[in-house]
């Protein structure tokens, strides 16, 4: 049986504060503040959480797959990739421009990749509770936001982005939580290839989800989840 993911250090359950307090990280012992430790004191800052999430560049750039679900399982399977947290903020939007360019959009994928890994870092985790927006959500408009090269004085690519943004946060807020980070990339990555299809005129592959995951998140909602089997 998969052992349930919570505290990477002792996976005692998490804590979300409602106000922040100075944390110490266990691994780098950068001092900072966040909403976010678990039961028994432990934090892991941002930094550590994602540490090796660089690899998504050089994955991506392997793949030759036009489905975004695919790749973003592989994505989910690598060892840098925990059951939550922030890296998930990278890893959808990765996915998306990867399958994109792959089914024919154009964009430079190496340039587009990196803009994301950029882009994604400054979504912090716990943004789902916190933010009012998933940084899943937000990940798959930032894919849509630099597949259509929008900036803040855009017409046309500005009111795309945000659409797209919206079309997930929808997706995902039908749903209601608990957060699964699992649940919700893969609500944006379907959400976004709709749109893209719709909208960009790229049409990616994509495949029923079934959920591999149920075992090691705590607060799984079972069948409440469309992925849940």
């Amino acid at each position: 049986m998969m052992e349930k993911e919570e505290c990477l250090i002792c996976k005692a359950p998490l804590v979300y504060l409602q106000q922040d307090e100075i944390m110490e990280c266990a691994l780098c012992h950068k001092r900072e503040p966040s909403k976010t430790r678990c039961v028994n004191g432990h934090y892991v800052c941002n930094e550590c959480h994602t540490k090796g999430m660089d690899s998504i560049l050089s994955l991506c750039l392997q793949e030759t797959s036009k489905n975004p679900v695919q790749i973003l399982q592989k994505l989910m399977a690598a060892p840098f990739c925990h059951m939550h947290g922030p890296e998930h903020h990278v890893m959808v939007g990765s996915a998306l421009l990867t399958a994109y360019h792959n089914a024919g959009g154009e964009l430079n994928l190496p340039e587009a990749l990196a803009e994301m890994q950029s882009r994604g870092r400054s979504v912090p985790g716990g943004a789902c509770g916190f933010w009012g927006a998933c940084g899943a959500g937000i990940s798959a408009g930032m894919f849509v936001s630099i597949a259509s090269r929008s900036t803040p004085l855009s017409t046309e690519p500005f009111g795309l982005s945000n659409r797209m943004t919206a079309r997930a946060l929808e997706k995902i807020g039908e749903i209601g939580g608990p957060r699964c980070c699992k649940r919700d990339s893969f609500l944006s990555v379907l959400a976004a290839a709709d749109f893209a299809r719709e909208n960009l005129g790229v049409e990616m592959e994509t495949e029923e989800v079934v959920c591999a995951y149920s075992q090691q998140n705590s607060q799984c909602i079972g069948r409440r989840c469309p992925f849940h089997r």
